[in-house]
């Protein structure tokens, strides 16, 4: 049979990109090697809980296309995003904000809090910080980084702040205000009863095959296409040839507490100190405002070295991985019929919006160019 397009990857970039070839009369075949649709931000419902099976997903924007697009496929609810931090014995609220400082030193007003700040970063301030720990203590000053930033980033990338890049945190949010909400964008929250169903709309009409990689499906199919959209990890399509760009990778430890309804009164808390192994405990029935199940299921999350097989969740955007990034474009773009999208076909971070964003302007330049 003869395709249009076939999209590697069912999660979200990949099904925006077919759901909108389909609009406009394009034949497309999705595949995905994993046994579900949606990628990372399926989710799965147990007890009456909707799971987020890869840690917690939070659509934010502040761009309304993107919010009246993703509306089409989910009623959202009005979910804002108040993470709480314990360092020790001690219980902060995040953003950094008035909640916070006070909390940290006693403080009522903006004035003692911007002072405080001012005094402990002008103590140590470096003019060229060339690491983490020299950028967060030029930021927020001595207490807030060995609290709030030291361990927690630490952990994340499982190395010294000493020995990371300082352009890893070029601003941290600090708000002189009594707001514990995260984001700042104006549309928020999450989808009644999860994000599974948002791909499962976009991809209607559309033959999706679970299961197989890019390698097997070209192996032993004797499908046709004209197109490939690629959204796996750019150097594993061109076998290596330039070397393995490198990643963090992720560990989830899931928990059913049965008789137990509510184990930590927040949807996500994060561990900042080092000695405590997993970054945040996710509570996932917080995300929602109807949920009735006596019982709670808890996600401990631990950031994990990124081998070959493993799955890759965030780019190490240094020097090294920037420079070798460039050159797989550059074999990309020679590539004949192939597209490459998503966080590991284009290596970066995506919030979902902005992958939203990007399939739709990968999509609608497709479109214009045929």
């Amino acid at each position: 049979m003869k395709y249009d397009y076939l999209v590697v990857g069912s999660g979200l970039f990949g099904a925006v990109f077919a759901h909108e070839m389909k609009k406009a009369g394009k034949s497309c075949l999705v595949i995905d090697k994993r046994d579900h649709i949606a990628g990372n931000i399926y989710t799965r419902q147990e007890r009456g809980i909707q799971v987020h099976k890869y840690g917690a997903h939070i659509f934010h924007t502040s761009n309304k296309r993107i919010w009246d697009y993703v509306n089409q496929f989910a009623e959202f609810n009005h979910y804002v995003n108040s993470p709480v931090v314990i360092y020790k014995d001690e219980l902060y609220n995040m953003p950094f904000n008035m909640n916070t400082f006070s909390k940290m030193w006693g403080i009522k007003t903006p004035a003692e809090a911007k002072a405080k700040i001012e005094e402990q970063s002008r103590a140590e301030r470096v003019e060229n910080p060339q690491n983490v720990e020299e950028q967060a203590i030029n930021l927020v000053g001595r207490d807030i980084y060995e609290k709030l930033v030291k361990g927690y980033t630490e952990k994340q990338w499982g190395r010294s702040a000493r020995e990371l890049p300082a352009f890893i945190i070029r601003r941290l949010p600090v708000r002189f205000t009594y707001d514990n909400n995260y984001f700042t964008d104006p549309y928020q929250g999450i989808p009644k009863g999860g994000y599974t169903q948002i791909v499962e709309r976009l991809l209607e009409g559309i033959e999706v095959r679970l299961g197989i990689t890019y390698r097997e499906f070209l192996k032993n199919s004797e499908d046709t296409f004209g197109k490939v959209l690629y959204t796996g990890m750019i150097d594993e399509f061109f076998d290596y040839k330039l070397g393995e760009l490198q990643y963090r990778s992720l560990r989830f430890e899931e928990d059913l507490l049965e008789g137990e309804s509510n184990f930590q009164g927040n949807a996500v808390v994060n561990y900042t100190e080092r000695e405590v192994p997993y970054t945040r405990i996710i509570e996932h029935k917080h995300f929602e405002f109807d949920t009735t199940s006596e019982d709670t299921i808890i996600t401990r999350e631990y950031p994990a070295v990124w081998e070959k097989g493993d799955e890759p969740y965030y780019p190490i955007n240094d020097e090294r991985n920037g420079k070798l990034f460039a050159e797989y474009q550059k074999l990309a773009e020679a590539e004949p019929g192939v597209l490459f999208g998503g966080r590991l076909g284009q290596y970066k971070y995506y919030d979902m919006d902005k992958v939203i964003e990007a399939a739709l302007q990968m999509a609608e330049k497709e479109l214009l160019g045929q």
